[in-house]
């Protein structure tokens, strides 16, 4: 883990959470975001751990995980470019409820709780901004837990149009998400990984999608949303 330096100008672009505030207070706030450059399958957040600070994501993805009642990992949710996490549990006062750790070689910015919590007070759109992010994480946990008993094709490409909803950049038709690890996909979809490793192959036999080492592209948005049953 090593400090990298971010111009604050740049820390406000890459982050929507500081498009809500007003130009004074996001330069404020930046000035009390420190930024950290982590290695892939670094443990940013421990379960129980007590909510210091609130984290953006500057460079990559991490993965929210928790165990279930037989100890079995359970990937709740891929975060990336520009998300946050970690918010919850400096506004309830109470230990965090998963762990979080990098997919990738990661960029963070941590900004300490007291100082994040005091802009809710004082910032009322970041307060809605903050709403309407757990309406949308919300409206896409009861998605994927209404799509379990569905097929394997359904609910793989339930967990593609999750991440290009996420973090998808548009390309032509289509959209173009980074080509996570199978086993990641594994965890949020609920499949066995050669499932998954499957289903991919069948999508991209149908010109559904397309696969490079680094990303992988929904040709069709529609195609893939009529794929759902």
């Amino acid at each position: 883990m090593d400090v990298r330096p971010f111009d604050k100008n740049e820390l406000i672009r890459m982050t929507p959470f500081f498009s809500e505030l007003t130009p004074e207070s996001a330069e404020q706030a930046a000035a009390q975001v420190v930024t950290r450059r982590h290695p892939a399958n670094q443990v940013i957040l421990l379960e129980n751990d007590w909510g210091n600070s609130v984290y953006f994501i500057l460079e990559g993805w991490v993965k929210i995980r928790t165990y279930n009642l037989d100890g079995k990992e359970v990937t709740l949710n891929i975060l990336g470019k520009g998300e946050i996490f970690g918010e919850m549990a400096p506004l309830e006062e109470i230990p965090r409820s998963t762990d979080v750790i990098t997919l990738v070689p990661t960029v963070i910015g941590s900004m300490p709780a007291q100082q994040f919590v005091k802009l809710l007070h004082t910032e009322p759109l970041s307060g809605l901004y903050l709403a309407r992010l757990m309406a949308k994480r919300l409206r896409q946990v009861n998605r994927r837990l209404r799509l379990r008993e569905s097929d394997s094709q359904s609910r793989v490409a339930d967990i593609l149009l999750f991440l290009a909803d996420g973090q998808g950049t548009v390309a032509g038709q289509g959209m173009e998400i980074p080509n996570l690890p199978h086993r990641e996909l594994s965890g949020l979809s609920g499949l066995a990984r050669e499932t998954v490793t499957r289903v991919l192959s069948k999508l991209e036999k149908k010109g559904l999608i397309e696969r490079d080492r680094d990303i992988l592209k929904i040709i069709d948005i529609e195609a893939l949303e009529n794929l759902l049953v």
